[in-house]
This record gives C-alpha cells, sequence and structure tokens, in this order.
C-alpha cells in the first residue's frame, strides 16, 4: 500500500526559502505571483492489508521523525 505525505510550514511560520523562489521567479518576469511557500514531499510504501492501521502506521512516522510538529502541518493521502 502506498501513501504521500505533503508537509508544509504552518501559516504563521516565515518561509524564507519560498521567499527566495518567488522573488527569483518574480524576477524572471513572473509577475502575476501572489505567494509561493516550500514544502516536503514523502512517497511511503507500507507492507499492510488494512488502510487504517497502515493510515495510522504513517501517522506515527509523521509524528516521530518526518515532521516537525511546531513549525509544520502534514497531510497523508492513499496513492492508488
Amino acid at each position: 500500500m502506498r501513501f504521500s505525505v505533503t508537509v508544509t510550514l504552518k501559516k504563521d511560520v516565515l518561509d524564507p526559502q519560498g521567499k527566495v523562489v518567488q522573488n527569483t521567479l518574480t524576477s524572471l518576469g513572473m509577475t502575476n505571483l501572489k505567494n509561493i511557500r516550500q514544502g516536503k514531499f514523502f512517497e511511503i510504501e507500507i507492507d499492510e492489508s488494512d488502510e487504517a492501521i497502515a493510515k495510522n502506521k504513517i501517522n506515527e512516522m509523521c509524528e516521530k521523525l518526518l515532521v516537525n510538529l511546531i513549525i509544520e502541518d502534514y497531510s497523508i493521502n492513499k496513492i492508488k
């Protein structure tokens, strides 16, 4: 079973890397750009047949290692 995990900075946390990307794209002529926020993406394959158990295991991975819960949010989605 495969899942994707998308990790983003919480809205109140400054994103200096996203700001650099935004400024660079603006300087390349993309002047209608409003905002860019950078994040992380994980694709995880787990050997589990029960989707609920698998999602709980992925959630545990996020909370223990993949996500800094103080400054980041995350979402888990099953990949078909």
